[in-house]
């Protein structure tokens, strides 16, 4: 099965000037491999670039970014499977988070992995979100 790079278009309002991390960091958005998309680190950063102040604001931005990657690909959040975020101050921040999650996501559920660091690639950053979706026509496996 093909390894194929998912590209965001310059264009992309979800995402505006952000785009240029790509290739300025040299990584893709996301790539499709063996029925799976793994979607990179999404941040709350705005599509002008600028980094909100709150917790929520910035869960909301990452979330909605890893959406239109979904959107990109034909697929919605019901396809994310496992996901991981990583938060600056997560005890002061996890209330935020997980209100603003609730608000995005919805059953069914991924598995879903909290992680705390002691910060992010930029300052004023307060959480990056990673993500794996399947595509409904991968291959299953059947228990045996």
């Amino acid at each position: 099965m093909p390894v194929r790079t998912i590209e965001i278009p310059e264009d992309n309002p979800v995402f505006g000037e952000t785009t240029s991390a790509f290739a300025g960091f040299g990584y893709s958005a996301a790539v499709r491999a063996h029925g799976l998309l793994f979607i990179a680190g999404t941040i709350g950063r705005r599509a002008d670039g600028t980094i909100p102040d709150t917790i929520e604001e910035q869960t909301e931005i990452a979330l909605r970014k890893i959406e239109e990657i979904l959107r990109l690909e034909n697929l919605d959040m019901s396809a994310l499977v496992d996901v991981t975020s990583y938060h600056v101050d997560i005890r002061d921040h996890l209330p935020g988070f997980v209100e603003a999650k609730r608000r995005l996501v919805e059953e069914p559920y991924p598995t879903w992995t909290i992680i705390g660091v002691s910060g992010l690639a930029s300052p004023g950053l307060l959480v990056e979100i990673r993500a794996t979706a399947a595509y409904p026509d991968a291959p299953r496996r059947t228990a045996h």
